[in-house]
């Protein structure tokens, strides 16, 4: 009898876990990007100088990825890769949509926001979009029920990075609008002033934290992506936070993204909320180096936004989620973005997509710190669908291709940015990430197995995905939305 005492108590003691950890569950889902952030922008990845206690409370009571890719290194690519659980370039969504861009993502996609629907969640984004500039192509017409923000890059204004108007015609910012700020589908006011830049962070924060006290008065699971635009060019900050760190502009702005993931888990924490919720940050791309003190840090990989080098497309991305993630864990496993709406997919129960995605769920190794990832390959595509290596297990192909160089060039203050050089055009190599994640040395000739092995899946991702460096036409590539 002690016995069956003693297993029941070991079964009630064990039920939140196996509750919350069986597929078709339904956690409230939290996903936090960032724009710009680098690598080693906070505490848990490098950052000094900068104080982060709540990115460091989320990496103490979660799982601090090490291995992670942005879909691409650009803003409207690598936010389609991570809503879809697609290569963006299967998509036709490439590069940073400006305001008049002529095509946006397509409506027939699928997002995580449209697939989480399906299981009866509440849907919100609070934050930048851009990957459609107006109505049908906002995010209420993506699978959200809520949408507060702004439809691109806050630096899409007629204001140059020195401050002044532009004057000049030819420019291309002279042709664009001030940024405007929507609820739903109508527009309900315009960041046309520096000091409307600085109360982004804070506007975002506040309709985030306003929707999480909503929902949780009622019983319907939530799903919340908050997409802050910084720390993006041209930073702001509030008043709060302005001249507050020992970095300058950057660092305040740092300083109140901790702060604004701090408001988060404290509305978490006092609406009873915390134990039932996936929490992920992450960020879209590598930091824009060539704005120096207004551009953050790529954690030591070789340079930064806009290149398929380690600095541009590997992101930080820290995952909570009590009671499965265990506390305090460092995950070296290979991860994308594009695998976040395959492994939401599989805690939910929700229905994939019925067209093809690309991306792979990694609901085991949250569970289980010491399991492998099922991703062994990874594509690096830039561009107007460029390929420009493949990463398999801790190999990465580099392939001939044009690349900018910010390390040919000074970089910028005060918001001005420095040049960006284009490098000679880069050469075939083979690094081996474990022992050189600065990609310096090329090691094709000791591994030519391993450089055969990498060709065949470069040849392998060109027929289904195309390559423009090489005039192939993929076969599996679908088209944007036109107008």
């Amino acid at each position: 009898m002690r016995y069956i005492i003693q297993a029941s108590w070991l079964m009630y003691l064990l039920l939140p876990f196996w509750a919350v950890s069986q597929p078709g569950t339904s956690p409230n889902i939290i996903l936090i990007n960032m724009d710009d952030m680098g690598y080693g922008d906070t505490e848990p990845y490098g950052m000094y100088g900068i104080a982060t206690p709540h990115f460091n409370r989320v990496a103490k009571e979660g799982m601090r990825f090490t291995n992670v890719y942005s879909a691409q290194p650009v803003c409207s690519a690598s936010r389609a890769g991570l809503l879809t659980g697609c290569y963006p370039n299967r998509l036709g969504i490439h590069g940073a949509l400006s305001p008049q861009a002529s095509h946006a993502l397509n409506p027939s996609e699928t997002t995580i926001a449209s697939m989480l629907k399906k299981k009866g969640y509440a849907t919100a984004i609070f934050g930048k979009w851009h990957l459609g500039s107006r109505a049908p192509y906002l995010p209420l017409y993506y699978g959200f029920d809520t949408y507060y923000g702004i439809p691109y890059s806050n630096d899409m204004w007629p204001y140059g990075y020195d401050g002044k108007l532009v004057t000049d015609t030819t420019h291309r910012k002279s042709k664009h609008p001030f940024v405007p700020w929507y609820d739903g589908n109508k527009q309900v006011d315009t960041i046309n002033s520096f000091v409307k830049q600085d109360q982004i962070t804070a506007t975002i924060t506040r309709k985030s934290v306003s929707f999480i006290n909503e929902k949780a008065k009622g019983k319907e699971p939530f799903f919340l992506y908050i997409a802050h635009p910084m720390p993006h060019v041209p930073l702001g900050a509030s008043a709060a936070f302005k001249g507050k760190s020992n970095a300058g502009i950057f660092g305040d702005v740092i300083m109140e993204l901790d702060w604004s993931v701090g408001e988060v888990l404290s509305a978490l924490d006092k609406n009873g909320l915390a134990q039932n919720t996936l929490l992920m940050i992450t960020s879209d791309n590598g930091p824009w180096r060539n704005f120096g003190t207004h551009a953050g840090s790529s954690g030591g990989f070789r340079e930064g936004k806009g290149s398929t080098w380690e600095g541009g497309i590997r992101v930080p991305f820290l995952v909570r989620w009590p009671e499965i993630v265990e506390p305090g864990t460092v995950n070296s496993q290979l991860v994308s973005h594009i695998d976040v709406l395959a492994t939401l997919a599989a805690i939910t129960g929700a229905p994939m997509p019925n067209h093809t995605t690309d991306g792979i769920s990694f609901l085991k190794i949250l569970k289980d710190k010491t399991a492998l990832s099922d991703r062994e390959v990874f594509y690096y595509y830039y561009g107007n669908n460029r390929l420009e290596g493949v990463r398999y297990k801790q190999w990465k192909l580099v392939l001939p291709h044009p690349s900018r160089a910010y390390e040919k060039g000074i970089p910028g203050t005060g918001g001005v940015a420095g040049p960006t050089p284009e490098a000679d055009p880069v050469e075939l190599a083979l690094y081996n990430l474990t022992h050189d994640p600065g990609e310096r040395y090329d090691v094709k000739e000791q591994n030519p197995d391993i450089l055969q092995k990498l060709l065949s899946l470069a040849e392998e991702a060109r027929r289904d995905l195309g390559d423009a460096l090489t005039n192939t036409e993929g076969t599996g590539i679908r088209k944007p939305a036109t107008f």
